[in-house]
C-alpha cells in the first residue's frame, strides 16, 4: 500500500471541479451552524460525563456565535482519566498491532466522510478559511494513514537481530503506557489527531486535554475515534484548566509520557515539572521564529508569495510562520514592493467566505498583543503596510487585524526575537550571505527556514549551515509553512522541540516505545 496525501482542494482543482468544493463546504456550514449551542461531556472510560460548570465557547470570527457548552474538568476528573487509561493500558497493548491498525484506518475512512463537517467547525472554532480548514482535516487523515502504514511497514516495530547456531535475538520496541496529550488551538486537528494516534496505535493509552479554545473539534475526533470501535478507556477526553489538569498530569505517577504542543514557557515548565516526579519521555513542540533569506539572485515576485503566505495564512498563528525576512539589501527596495503589494491585496474576511485569505485571530488575548506588538513596530521601526485593528461593520464583533510588515527596526528589538503568533511580519537587510546565515542562526528557536537564491554555493552553504528543523529552498507555495505528511517530516532544533525527531516521518512513532531486547537459547 503506497501512502498518498488527503489534499482535498487540490484533488477538485485537478478534477476541474471547483464549484463542487465550494458546494460542498457552504453546505457543512449550513449543517454546522444548526448544532450551535449543544452541551459537550467529557468522556471517561467510555462514558460521558456532565458537570456543573461548563466553559462557553464564543467563535472568534463572531462573537455573538455561542458554539456550544463544554463541561468543564476538574482535577478529579484528570485523576479518573488516567485511572481508566492504566487499566485499560495492560488488554490494548496486548492487541495484535494489526488490529491497532485496523481501528484506525477504520478512524480515517470515518473522518474522510465526515471531512467537509470538521472544516466547517475549524472555520467556526479557530477562525480558519475553508482551505486551510480542509487542509487540516487532511493533515489529521494522513497522520492516521501514514502511522498506519509505518506499523505495517516495520512489523510493529519488532525486528530480527543477529542470533547463533543457539541463540536467538529479537528487538521489541513496546509501548510506554499512559500518555497526555496536551493540544493546540492552531491546528486542534491535525496536531491533537498526529499525537494521539502516535500514542494509541504503538499500543499506548490516552488521556486528551484540548486546547481552552478549540474542545469541540476534539470531541468530535474523540467520538470518531470511539465510534470506530477503539474500546473504552484507551481514550479519555478531558478539557478545562490548563494550569489544574496539567499539575495532576505532571504529578501522576501513573502518567508514562507528555506529548505536547504549544508555548515554550508552558514546555519548559512541563519538562522541568514533571522530572520532579518521574523520569519520562516528553515530546514537545515549542514554536518558533521563523526566517527567510531573499538573495540578490533570488525571483522576487516568487519570494514575495511565498513569504507572503507563509507570513500571513491563518493569520500568523502558526508555530511555522515566517516572522523574519532577511533581504539582500541590493534588491530590497524592488523586493518590499512586491511584497508589500502581495500583501495588501490578502483578503481580511469571515473565514467562512470563499474568498477570505486573513481570518480573525484567537482571542481576545492575541488580539491585544497585536496592538501592543504593533504600537512597538510603529515607535521603533516604520510600518509599510497594515498595523491596525479593523472595527468596521461585522468585524467588530471578531477578532480581525490587518496583516502587517515593518522594517527599520533595532537588531536587537524583541519583535526581532520573540515569538509574536499574530501576523506581523519583520523585515531586515543585510550586506553579505554569512551575515545573513549568521543572523537567522541567532534565534534561539529553530524550527522552519526558507531562502530564495539562484547560486548553488548559497543554497548549499544554507543547507549546510541553517539550525532548524524544516528548510525549504525557492518554494512559491510558502517560504516556511505547509509540510506535507509523508513528504517533509516537522520538528524543530533548539528551543523548538525536545525530540529532534519531526511528526509525518520516520522516528516518529518510535519515541512512544521503549526498545526490549529478548535473547531466547534454544
Amino acid at each position: 500500500m503506497v501512502f498518498k496525501n488527503e489534499d482535498t482542494f487540490q484533488t477538485f482543482l485537478d478534477a476541474n471541479n471547483e464549484y463542487r468544493f465550494h458546494k460542498l463546504y457552504d453546505n457543512a456550514i449550513d449543517q454546522v451552524s444548526s448544532e450551535f449551542g449543544k452541551t459537550y461531556p467529557i468522556l471517561i472510560d467510555g462514558k460521558r460525563i456532565s458537570t456543573s460548570q461548563t466553559m462557553i465557547r464564543s467563535s472568534p470570527t463572531d462573537r455573538r456565535l455561542t458554539l456550544g457548552y463544554i463541561a468543564k474538568g476538574n482535577s478529579t476528573h484528570a485523576k479518573k482519566a488516567i485511572q481508566a487509561a492504566s487499566i485499560a493500558f495492560e488488554k490494548w497493548s496486548m492487541m495484535d498491532y494489526r488490529k491497532r491498525v485496523k481501528l484506525f484506518r477504520k478512524t480515517g475512512a470515518i473522518m474522510k466522510r465526515r471531512k467537509f463537517e470538521l472544516a466547517a467547525w475549524l472555520t467556526f472554532e479557530n477562525g480558519k478559511n475553508r482551505y486551510e480548514s480542509i487542509a487540516d482535516i487532511d493533515e489529521a487523515i494522513d497522520f492516521i494513514m501514514f502511522y498506519s502504514d509505518e506499523m505495517q511497514k516495520n512489523n510493529g516495530f519488532v525486528t530480527r537481530k543477529g542470533s547463533s547456531k543457539n541463540e536467538q535475538n529479537t528487538s521489541i520496541m513496546k509501548p510506554y503506557g499512559v500518555w497526555a496529550v496536551i493540544a493546540p488551538f492552531n491546528f486542534p486537528a491535525a496536531i491533537l489527531v498526529g499525537m494521539s494516534v502516535g500514542a494509541l496505535i504503538t499500543g499506548n493509552t490516552v488521556v486528551i486535554k484540548p486546547a481552552s479554545d478549540t474542545p469541540i473539534i476534539g470531541y468530535k475526533i474523540v467520538q470518531i475515534m470511539i465510534e470506530a470501535g477503539i474500546p473504552n478507556g484507551v481514550i479519555n477526553f478531558v478539557p478545562g484548566s490548563g494550569a489544574e489538569i496539567g499539575k495532576v498530569i505532571i504529578e501522576s505517577k501513573d502518567v508514562a509520557g507528555i506529548v505536547f504542543t504549544g508555548s515554550r514557557k508552558v514546555g519548559y515548565m512541563l519538562m522541568s515539572e514533571s522530572s520532579k516526579t518521574k523520569t519520562r519521555p516528553i515530546i514537545a513542540e515549542l514554536g518558533g521564529k521563523n526566517a527567510t533569506i531573499v538573495t540578490d539572485t533570488a525571483n522576487l515576485d516568487i519570494a514575495a508569495e511565498g513569504i507572503a503566505k507563509a507570513a500571513f495564512s491563518f493569520s500568523g498563528q502558526k508555530c511555522s510562520a515566517c516572522s523574519r525576512v532577511y533581504v539582500q539589501k541590493n534588491v530590497k527596495s524592488e523586493f518590499l514592493s512586491k511584497l508589500v503589494e502581495k500583501t495588501k491585496k490578502l483578503t481580511v474576511e469571515n473565514p467562512k467566505e470563499r474568498d477570505s485569505f486573513v481570518g480573525p485571530v484567537i482571542n481576545l488575548n492575541a488580539y491585544n498583543n497585536f496592538k501592543k506588538f504593533s504600537k512597538l513596530a510603529l515607535n521603533d521601526g516604520n510600518i509599510l503596510t497594515g498595523g491596525s485593528v479593523i472595527t468596521n461593520k461585522d468585524f467588530k464583533h471578531g477578532y480581525y487585524v490587518q496583516p502587517t510588515i515593518v522594517e527599520g527596526l533595532p537588531t536587537d528589538n524583541s519583535l526581532l526575537k520573540k515569538e509574536l503568533f499574530v501576523p506581523i511580519l519583520c523585515i531586515t537587510e543585510y550586506d553579505k550571505f554569512e551575515q545573513a546565515i549568521k543572523m537567522t542562526n541567532q534565534s534561539e528557536y529553530g524550527l522552519t527556514s526558507g531562502i530564495y537564491s539562484k547560486r548553488k554555493k548559497e543554497i548549499s552553504k544554507f543547507l549546510q549551515d541553517i539550525e532548524a528543523g524544516v528548510v525549504y529552498v525557492n518554494r512559491k507555495k510558502s517560504s516556511t509553512t505547509g509540510a506535507m505528511v509523508g513528504r517533509q517530516s516537522f520538528g524543530g532544533w533548539k528551543d523548538s522541540g525536545t525530540t529532534g525527531k519531526g511528526t509525518g516521518g520516520r522516528y516518529y512513532l518510535t519515541q512512544f516505545m521503549r526498545e526490549q531486547s529478548q535473547t531466547i537459547i534454544k
